[in-house]
C-alpha cells in the first residue's frame, strides 16, 4: 500500500488553467473535434494561428534542440489552455504540442481571441494570471535544475506525474526514457536512480511504467537532495 497520496495536488504544479466559467466562455460556440493519440497540435517553429482548449485527454508539451534532443516541458489534462503564448504575440511556436490520448479539443484564431478578449476584460485578467504562472513555473524548473539533484529534480517528477498520469491502481504509464526526456537527464542516471528506490521500496517498477510505493519518501527526496 502505498505511504500518503500521490494525487495530492497541493504539491502539482499549476496547470495551464483558467476558471473553468472563463474556460467555457473563451470557447463557447466552439466545434468541438477530435484528436486521435499521436497526433500533433503544432509542431515547434509552426507559425502560431490558434489557441485550444483540451475538453479530454492528454496533450504533451515538449522542447527539441537543434540536433532532435527532445526535454518534455509540460502535460496538459482537460480544461487545460495549449498554445496561448504563439497565439497571444504572434510569434513561432516555442514548443511542440501532440496528443498522448485521443483528445477532444476546441480552438480559436488568433483573431478570435482577441475579439473574445476585448469583449470580456475578465478575460484579460485571466491570461495574464496564467502567463504569470507560467513564468514562476519556469523559474522554479530553472532553480530545480541549476541547485538540485538529479535524484530531487526526478522525485519531484514522479509526483507530479502521479497526479496526472496514474491509473486507478497507481501505475504510471511511463518509460525510463521517457523520464529522462521529462528531465533533461540520460536514461542510465535515471536508470540507476530507480533501481535504488525500488531497493529501497520507495517504488515500484515493471516494464514501461512505475508506481510509487512510499510518496512520504519520496516528498522527502524532493525536498531535501541538493546536488552534492
Amino acid at each position: 500500500m502505498a505511504s500518503g497520496n500521490a494525487n495530492d495536488g497541493n504539491d502539482l504544479p499549476r496547470l495551464a488553467r483558467i476558471d473553468p466559467r472563463l474556460f467555457d466562455l473563451l470557447f463557447s460556440g466552439c466545434k468541438v473535434e477530435r484528436y486521435a493519440a499521436g497526433q500533433h497540435l503544432f509542431v515547434q517553429e509552426d507559425p502560431s494561428d490558434r489557441i485550444y482548449g483540451v475538453m479530454s485527454g492528454t496533450v504533451e508539451i515538449s522542447i527539441y534542440s537543434q540536433g532532435g534532443q527532445r526535454l518534455v516541458a509540460n502535460i496538459e489534462l482537460a480544461h487545460s489552455l495549449v498554445g496561448e503564448v504563439g497565439a497571444l504575440d504572434g510569434r513561432p511556436r516555442t514548443a511542440t504540442a501532440i496528443c498522448l490520448t485521443a483528445c477532444d479539443l476546441a480552438s480559436l484564431s488568433r483573431t478570435q481571441l482577441f475579439d473574445r478578449i476585448e469583449k470580456n476584460p475578465s478575460l484579460a485578467r485571466a491570461m495574464i494570471e496564467l502567463l504569470c504562472t507560467r513564468l514562476r513555473w519556469i523559474s522554479s524548473e530553472l532553480g530545480d535544475h541549476a541547485f538540485f539533484g538529479i535524484e530531487a529534480r526526478l522525485a519531484k517528477r514522479l509526483v507530479f506525474l502521479a497526479g496526472v498520469m496514474a491509473d486507478g491502481s497507481g501505475w504510471i504509464p511511463i518509460s525510463q526514457s521517457e523520464l529522462a526526456e521529462f528531465l533533461g537527464a540520460t536514461r542510465e542516471s535515471v536508470n540507476k536512480t530507480l533501481n535504488s528506490w525500488r531497493n529501497r521500496s520507495i517504488i515500484a517498477i515493471k516494464r514501461g511504467g512505475l508506481r510509487i510505493t512510499n510518496v512520504g519518501a519520496l516528498r522527502h527526496l524532493a525536498e531535501s537532495q541538493n546536488d552534492n
